[in-house]
């Protein structure tokens, strides 16, 4: 069963920004309006969007299929929403963030140094 994508970037310019739990990618503004679709229990509204992800990362990759896709199992995403995810990010989660996710028991994936 496909889940449904995650909403898709609707420009590529500067506003882009990536979360910092997941990697998806999308402007500000959509962050702040919708959340992230991989990490509702962040509950992003405009203080949170803005703490929870950030403009510095590396490339994106669009994922149409994440299960079927070797690219989105060697990036760790195999298991989230189809979209456009970042190749790397160089911030980590604050620990608050951080908290919620153990508190949730999902997984955190720190950024690759």
């Amino acid at each position: 069963m496909a889940s449904a994508p995650a909403e898709i970037p609707i420009s590529f310019g500067h506003d882009l920004r990536a979360c910092l739990r997941c990697r998806l990618v999308k402007t500000y503004d959509q962050f702040r309006r919708s959340g992230c679709e991989n990490c509702p229990f962040l509950e992003m509204d405009e203080e949170r969007a803005a703490e929870c992800t950030t403009p510095n990362f590396n490339g994106i990759i669009s994922v149409m299929d994440p299960t079927r896709s070797w690219a989105a199992r060697w990036l760790r995403i195999g298991k989230f929403v189809p979209g456009v995810y970042t190749l790397a990010v160089s911030e980590a989660l604050p620990e608050e963030m951080q908290a919620i996710c153990a508190d949730k028991h999902v997984q955190y994936m720190p950024p690759r140094r």
